[in-house]
């Protein structure tokens, strides 16, 4: 016989946070049900070395046993309604490349009808999703501001693009929440190689890749490997910084800079790196260390309209747009 330690709600609303974000579903389907059964299944215990060896079928039973026996001991009774669990498979099978293996994890009896009343209208994305598959609104027509379900995915290289890129596109009359594009930062010009790779392997929607100048090589690494209804944008020189209106620049500059004096920024137009430029700045008036991810924040308060989009960035919002699936 089974000894089981309930989840609480909050480990219950963590553990279906983790299972619905957009990751490859066998990494992210082992991970939480592993943790599940080695810290909430007290009889038989398991080590995760154990789980590594299990049969899928016998790891999604297990958890979902705790799962919903935790949703009991809440007096969230069990319902005979997996019309979630079936929204969720079809929506993960619409976007994820499965194998017969993989989707046993996905045909699993997690009582969604019962755990959706725990989310807060205010949680997550992905929780908000998965709490309008019970009402049936989770379609694309339907997505308000929601994200999910995710639709496209934009590689780029750091924050500023993350932070920004959103913000010009809203002006341009194209919202990444309402048209589900999902926005990773890689963290460099590497970085951006290894996602693309994982993601063309498994993923059937589109990948659009922005990439600094300096990217050339990475380009080609990505090039060969490229499906129908994905693409690349190499910036034309520079970095993102050096593709957005200086004279935003100069405005967020003076933002910054109210309270202390006016800022020379007379240099900036020749600058060949605005990052540079702004890392001088920022040292040679005392200021405190120029960190991207704050000024992209600056930059974003700062910006008014479209005249604050330069015609590459448009550009780029524009073959973003135009970059969906193929049938």
């Amino acid at each position: 016989m089974k000894k089981i330690k309930p989840l609480t709600t909050e480990q219950i609303l963590i553990s279906i946070d983790r299972l619905t974000r957009f990751k490859e579903p066998e990494k992210r389907y082992m991970r939480v049900f592993g943790d599940i059964i080695t810290s909430n299944l007290i009889e038989p215990k398991y080590k995760k070395t154990d789980i590594e060896n299990l049969d899928y079928k016998l790891i999604t039973d297990l958890a979902v046993e705790i799962i919903n026996s935790s949703l009991r001991s809440l007096g969230l009774e069990p319902v005979e309604d997996y019309s979630i669990n079936q929204q969720i498979l079809d929506y993960e099978k619409s976007i994820f490349d499965l194998t017969e293996r993989q989707e046993v994890f996905l045909k699993n009896k997690i009582n969604y009808a019962a755990a959706v009343q725990l989310i807060p209208d205010e949680a997550v994305f992905n929780l908000r999703w998965l709490k309008s598959l019970a009402t049936s609104t989770c379609c694309a027509k339907n997505r308000k501001a929601n994200l999910y379900p995710v639709e496209k995915v934009l590689l780029v290289e750091g924050i500023t693009e993350e932070i920004l890129l959103p913000e010009f596109a809203k002006l341009l009359g194209y919202e990444f929440k309402k048209n589900g594009v999902f926005v990773i930062s890689a963290g460099g010009k590497n970085q951006v190689v290894k996602y693309f790779y994982r993601f063309a392997q498994c993923l059937k929607i589109p990948i659009f890749v922005l990439l600094d100048s300096d990217a050339e090589e990475n380009y080609a690494q990505i090039k060969p490997r490229l499906r129908e209804g994905d693409f690349v944008h190499v910036i034309s020189k520079g970095e993102f910084e050096d593709i957005l209106p200086k004279s935003l620049i100069k405005k967020t500059i003076n933002y910054e800079t109210e309270y202390i004096s006016m800022g020379d920024t007379a240099t900036l137009e020749s600058s060949a790196s605005t990052v540079e430029f702004l890392e001088e700045f920022f040292r040679t008036r005392g200021m405190h260390e120029f960190k991207k991810a704050e000024f992209a924040s600056f930059v974003r308060e700062n910006i008014a309209g479209i005249e604050d989009i330069s015609p590459e960035i448009k550009e780029i919002i524009g073959c973003l747009s135009s970059c969906n699936r193929v049938l």
